[in-house]
């Protein structure tokens, strides 16, 4: 199958008594589909979303990429990419270096170039050499996807990405995310506690309860 394919999984964090966080979990995003997990705080879909990029352990089940399954795969060889809530950014790195930290191994030209992309995509061009702490927080969420897309990830998981930022400020960088990611055709997963932003934000909306897709 093409693009994303998770059938059955389930996590559970251990304790007394043991807690289900994910439920028998399955969905699928189709090449360069942009999807939605939309439910309330404590319902499981960031523990959905981690099993999915393997920073999470799963209990049962499996994912799958392409038809191939890399449920046992580590994080880095999984070729999906991240974006937290924060951003996570380096502060002591420009822009451009909190862009390119993932492909740094690229020749100096090619980096660049590549990095010069990424601005223009995210609509900051000639920022490259900006300090992260010297921008605004919808710029710093801008930063964090563009680094999270150089290394032209097969896959970008979002989780709650706009959730620090004012009411106002989240509609129109939900439409500018729209837009990113819908010209880069990336395929990506979201999550979000948010009706408004999951509609703004993508082309189909899953819905979560209780550890369960319903």
């Amino acid at each position: 199958m093409s693009g994303l394919d998770v059938r059955g999984v389930s996590v559970v964090y251990p304790g007394k008594p043991p807690v289900t966080a994910v439920d028998d979990a399955s969905l699928t995003v189709d090449k360069g589909e942009i999807v939605a997990l939309l439910g309330p705080s404590g319902c499981g879909k960031s523990s959905l979303l981690g099993a999915i990029v393997g920073i999470v352990e799963t209990t049962a089940g499996t994912v799958a990429f392409d038809g191939e399954d890399v449920t046992s795969t580590p994080v880095h060889e999984r070729g999906f990419g991240l974006v937290f809530q924060d951003g996570q950014l380096f502060p002591h790195l420009t822009v451009g270096g909190n862009i390119a930290y993932g492909i740094h191994s690229l020749p100096r030209a090619q980096r660049d170039a590549r990095v010069a992309e990424l601005l223009e995509l995210v609509g900051l061009e000639g920022l490259a050499h900006r300090k992260v702490t010297e921008l605004s927080g919808g710029q710093r969420q801008r930063v964090a996807l563009a680094r999270s897309l150089a290394p032209s990830p097969r896959l970008l998981c979002l989780d709650e990405p706009l959730s620090s930022l004012d009411a106002e400020l989240r509609q129109r960088v939900a439409d500018d995310l729209r837009e990113v990611l819908t010209a880069s055709g990336i395929t990506a997963l979201m999550v979000t506690h948010d009706p408004a932003e999951a509609e703004r934000v993508a082309s189909r909306v899953l819905r979560m309860d209780a550890g369960r897709l319903v």
